[in-house]
């Protein structure tokens, strides 16, 4: 009897004590992979940190001596792009404004876009030129200069580009689809009601308008009348007008200094050094966050589905 209550006992204990040891063992993972954590939320604010205090003061110290100031101006032109008026003017405001700016660069790489925006941007350019009049703004081409971009790029005081820079599409187009013929073959009925004869203007699933078509040439027609306009105005004496000028063609850096559509050929270093004499480079370009580049995607990709049905236009 007493060895069968000593066994007992003896099963209690070894239970008990397997029990305190996983309850230790389980405490120790806990408080280890807690201190894991801790850890890891520590290195990640100290690397926010890092990065928040060399941006701003890495920025602040840059602006403390005189400097030329850089805004870029990229991809297409529209409202919802990076290279949308508000943002590009947003650069162009702060850069004018620092007392410690000595010129401007508008370093443009661009085939073009919205009209509206582009005519935008250029107004600002003018007004801030007026405003500062201490102050040069300097385009500076890169790849690709066309249409909307040069649009932007003739109110500057000068235009510098490579000899490969492609420059010029003095011009407006209006583009889109007719679904007509495909609509027959798969049977498909077109059903459309308006109020108003040109409600359904240029519909793709329509026959053409001849009216309609006319009424868009003459709108085009207007709005590439403008674009000369803002040209001439740009570049003034400096350029040479052939008849192919503003007919939409594009010319080398090399050749649209000879035509006078820009200065001389540069880089916006070598601006920024040799014309500015202001070597130092502050970037003032408006740059987009992580929410804002998110929801620009999602735009865009709606965007893009309804005029793969529809029409686009612009300074192209």
């Amino acid at each position: 009897m007493a060895d069968a209550e000593n066994r007992t006992e003896g099963w209690e204990k070894q239970v008990l004590e397997k029990l305190a040891l996983a309850s230790l063992q389980e405490h120790r993972r806990t408080r280890q992979w807690s201190i894991f954590f801790k850890s890891l939320t520590f290195i990640y604010l100290f690397i926010l940190l890092f990065l928040a205090t060399d941006l701003f003061t890495g920025d602040e110290m840059s602006r403390v001596r005189k400097h030329t100031a850089l805004v870029e101006l990229r991809g297409v032109i529209s409202p919802d792009s990076v290279s949308s008026a508000d943002n590009v003017n947003a650069g162009l405001q702060q850069a004018f404004k620092d007392a410690k700016t000595q010129g401007v660069i508008l370093r443009i790489n661009s085939p073009g876009g919205s009209p509206v925006q582009a005519g935008y941007i250029n107004d600002e350019i003018r007004r801030l030129r007026a405003e500062y009049p201490q102050i040069p703004l300097y385009a500076v081409i890169e790849d690709v200069c066309a249409s909307g971009g040069y649009y932007v790029a003739a109110a500057a005081d000068k235009i510098y580009v490579d000899k490969a820079s492609v420059v010029g599409s003095i011009g407006v187009l209006m583009n889109g689809f007719g679904f007509m013929g495909a609509m027959e073959k798969l049977g498909v009925e077109r059903r459309l009601i308006t109020a108003g004869e040109n409600k359904a203007f240029l519909d793709p699933f329509s026959p053409l308008n001849s009216q309609q078509e006319k009424y868009a040439r003459e709108m085009l027609s207007d709005i590439h009348a403008q674009f000369i306009q803002v040209v001439q105005q740009g570049r003034g004496a400096r350029l040479k007008e052939t008849p192919e000028m503003f007919s939409g063609l594009v010319w080398t850096g090399q050749k649209s200094i000879e035509l006078g559509l820009a200065d001389a050929m540069g880089s916006a270093e070598y601006v920024a050094r040799e014309i500015i004499k202001a070597e130092h480079i502050v970037d003032y370009t408006t740059r987009e966050g992580f929410t804002e580049r998110l929801a620009r995607r999602f735009g865009a990709v709606a965007a893009e589905t309804l005029i793969s049905t529809g029409f686009g236009w612009g300074l192209r």
